[in-house]
């Protein structure tokens, strides 16, 4: 399949094609995919993941599970060792028939092969933060840029790349700061500023706090995290959608599917529940696409247990994931690069478990109630003098119609079930005559 390249939209708010028709993020997390599946392992992932409608997959070369010691499927390693014994940035090992960087080759391309876009982190964030995981700290200012220069240059040619830099973690200190805004030359001199960049943050966080006015940086990435049952994803959406310069932004890793909420296995587990409301929080806020993820499937768990429930492949078909392609197909059905997220919508919100997101086009709206309490709607915010009501359900990906409605004044509309787990989105058009 022939990829194209993305683009940032004109208004600065969505990504679209190089040919500037609109592209919606659908991504999936497999942070671990490089790291530890082989070539078959690779394609049953990937082939799944086509199936299920998602369109980017984010995962990392250099990877938090002992990524520089532990080698891949084949035992290869992606760098070789420095004369002082230390895993050297600046001597990527490319040694033999069927090495590391290969290996990382036949991901990118087969990925590309069925229209998946891959959201590359050059490495994880212990590598140059250790604050927590295996480390070690290898990256310095000066190897930083050449190791960037280097993958950029390798894969200047593959229009399915997305560069992420970063790997959950927060800069702290001047060499963080130095180390990531060379690496992010580095990549531009060697890819010749082809791909789009980000950054991937720390946990309840957006690349935004510390790096929205940086030149490099082409769009947001939240990761409004896994610590409350809670999610704040249309916060922190919100926040990035009124900064300027103006940047889109999306949540690149929201809840995960079955992971323990806080970390904690005795407070539970995320739910195909949680990782919607996420998603269409994030979404109706403002975002461009959105991320799903689940626990056992960035990590690419064998062995199950209290924190990872089951098999990666047993994971592959949880049922918030095979869910997330009916938000991808209802924000495809109105590519409207002119959406904006509109709370003015509602005469009246919830709070916390109950609160409601609104968004608008030039002649739609959509709202989402995440238990099926009723919404009422301030009318008249898009054309025409009646509007055509439905109901799309997030977890089946169909409407019901609800009839024909005066544009004006206060409606009232009730979804078809509620409780929770019975989220609905309201969808109203403008009714040509």
């Amino acid at each position: 399949m022939t990829m194209k390249s993305l683009r940032i939209s004109e208004n600065q708010r969505f990504l679209t094609y190089e040919d500037g028709t609109p592209f919606f993020w659908l991504g999936d997390t497999a942070w671990e995919l490089i790291h530890k599946l082989n070539r078959e392992e690779v394609d049953e992932y990937l082939l799944h993941r086509a199936d299920l409608k998602f369109n980017v997959i984010q995962t990392v070369i250099l990877a938090e599970s002992n990524g520089l010691s532990n080698g891949n499927a084949y035992g290869k390693l992606p760098l070789k060792q420095n004369a002082g014994g230390f895993y050297d940035p600046g001597l990527p090992d490319t040694d033999g028939a069927n090495h590391y960087w290969h290996h990382v080759d036949y991901v990118i391309d087969r990925a590309a092969s069925l229209g998946l876009y891959v959201a590359l982190l050059p490495t994880w964030g212990d590598k140059f933060h250790l604050k927590h995981g295996t480390g070690p700290e290898i990256f310095n200012e000066q190897n930083a840029a050449i190791y960037g220069r280097w993958v950029g240059e390798r894969y200047k040619d593959r229009p399915n790349v997305i560069w992420v830099l970063g790997g959950d973690r927060p800069l702290v200190t001047f060499d963080h700061f130095a180390i990531i805004r060379a690496m992010a030359q580095g990549l531009r001199e060697g890819d010749q500023g082809r791909h789009l960049m980000t950054y991937h943050p720390a946990g309840c966080q957006s690349s935004s706090h510390q790096l929205h006015h940086e030149t490099w940086l082409d769009f947001n990435m939240i990761q409004s995290g896994h610590g409350e049952r809670l999610t704040a994803s249309h916060r922190m959406v919100m926040e990035d959608y009124n900064k300027t310069p103006t940047k889109p932004t999306l949540d690149a890793e929201p809840c995960y599917e079955d992971i323990p909420i806080g970390f904690r296995p005795e407070n539970g587990y995320f739910d195909a529940s949680d990782v919607r409301t996420a998603a269409y929080y994030a979404v109706f806020s403002g975002a461009f696409g959105h991320t799903y993820g689940h626990h056992s499937i960035w990590s690419m768990t064998l062995i199950p247990g209290d924190n990872y429930l089951m098999h990666w492949r047993d994971a592959l078909s949880r049922p918030g994931a095979a869910q997330m392609q009916h938000l991808r197909t209802l924000m495809e059905a109105y590519p409207d690069l002119d959406r904006v997220p509109d709370q003015s919508l509602l005469e009246s919100n919830h709070s916390g478990a109950n609160y409601m997101a609104a968004t608008r086009g030039r002649d739609y709206v959509m709202i989402y109630s995440p238990n099926g309490l009723a919404a009422s709607v301030v009318m008249g915010k898009i054309a025409g003098d009646q509007v055509r009501a439905a109901w799309y359900d997030p977890r089946n990906g169909r409407f019901i119609e609800a009839g024909r409605f005066s544009n004006s004044r206060i409606q009232v509309f009730q979804p078809p079930t509620s409780g929770r787990g019975s989220d609905w989105v309201l969808l109203l058009e403008t009714v040509l005559e």
